[in-house]
């Protein structure tokens, strides 16, 4: 700790700021995360440990390499107490940009710890306790990023260390089985789950697209056999447009991803593209569902107004909802039930009901839940 304090010095940190050191605009920010390779595993480590944090008015936050908080979560009331002492998504903690802190000094020792109260560098954050632990890449070892706990008391003690230091394991062996499904690909990768814009990867290397490219890649990654420039008009835009509009947003496409990967006469994708998408609907089709709910971070690009997209959308959730249904496992529609997109699910609330047993606390949630669509259902 006396170590962490003399480099803060020496830094010229100083101990009594508290505005946050920010390096990007919140767009930015946002593009960049998403085409991070931590962006897989955070709502892993949310289902893990955010609602433990909750619980204990902590937050939980999930730093790059160069220690910038890409994610913090937690409730309403801790979010704003920690914005006073400048710890909000986007902010650098870096032992040289804000002094002794748990993500900082993890990421300069490379080690999991805990940094309590007085021992933190800069005042304002004397109020917090903090654990942390580096998240590695299973192929290089090469730090990717630090997990963080940070609250009051009850954060200060060995469990939230074991905690942490499991999840950010936990989180490694999942980096490591993506891994190898995409190198066993052979190909492309596209992410679409619950985005946006789509992420492009290929090895190390990742490219963010447009909500437009998005949509056609996911398109033509659903037709191998390819489509004309009428087919993919009629897939990709709601409205009638003509064929030069089409043409002129796949040369902006083939200027950004490259010749190679995109054919023309028909248009089609000339390498193998596998969608984060496929590979959820394959897993549910096996019947592995924990899995398959695990990898569904959300819709089928949920913004898009495409119509093959909206088709692709709708036939991505009714494979894993069906295999849901199809579980008898209460535990796995109680996940689904608690999303965005699964919270109105009246039959999948309904069967959760008829599985758990009558004295299981979470009956009371199950009929509210069930009363309260009824009630919506009923005309007005």
């Amino acid at each position: 700790m006396a170590e962490s304090w003399r480099r803060s010095a020496a830094a010229g940190v100083d101990a009594d700021a508290n505005e946050p050191t920010i390096l990007m605009p919140t767009s930015d920010l946002r593009q960049y995360r998403q085409a991070h390779r931590l962006a897989a595993i955070y709502p892993l480590l949310e289902e893990v440990l955010g609602a433990a944090a909750i619980e204990s008015n902590a937050l939980l936050a999930l730093a790059d390499e160069a220690g910038q908080l890409l994610w913090v979560s937690g409730s309403h009331a801790t979010l704003r107490r920690a914005e006073s002492t400048g710890f909000i998504e986007g902010s650098i903690w870096d032992e040289r940009a804000v002094g002794t802190n748990a993500p900082g000094m993890a990421l300069a020792l490379d080690q999991p710890l805990m940094v309590t109260g007085a021992e933190h560098y800069r005042t304002v954050v004397q109020q917090w306790n903090c654990v942390a632990s580096p998240i590695h890449d299973p192929a290089s070892g090469s730090v990717l990023g630090v997990l963080d706990v940070t609250g009051g008391d009850q954060v200060a003690g060995a469990q939230t260390m074991a905690m942490v230091r499991a999840a950010a394991l936990l989180a490694e062996a999942e980096l490591a089985k993506d891994a190898h499904q995409e190198a066993s690909s052979g190909g492309f990768t596209l992410e679409v789950l619950g985005r946006r814009e789509g992420i492009l990867r290929k090895g190390a290397k990742s490219i963010v697209l447009s909500p437009r490219h998005t949509e056609m890649f996911v398109v033509l990654a659903d037709a191998p056999m390819g489509l004309s420039g009428e087919e993919l008009a009629v897939l990709i835009y709601p409205h009638e447009v003509t064929a030069s509009t089409v043409r002129a947003e796949m040369n902006r496409l083939r200027h950004v991803v490259g010749d190679e990967l995109l054919g023309s006469r028909p248009y089609a994708l000339r390498e193998q593209v596998t969608l984060d998408a496929a590979v959820v609907s394959q897993t549910a089709d096996i019947g592995e569902i924990a899995s398959a709910l695990q990898k569904y971070r959300g819709p089928v690009l949920p913004h898009s107004e495409a119509p093959g997209v909206m088709r692709y959308r709708s036939q991505v959730e009714a494979d894993v909802r069906r295999g849901v249904l199809a579980s008898e496992r209460a535990d796995l529609m109680a996940v689904w039930t608690r999303t965005s997109w699964g919270g109105d699910d009246y039959e999948v609330w309904a069967a959760q009901q008829r599985i758990m047993p009558a004295s299981s606390p979470l009956q009371p949630l199950v009929r509210s839940q069930l009363a309260r669509l009824d009630r919506e259902a009923m005309p007005k």
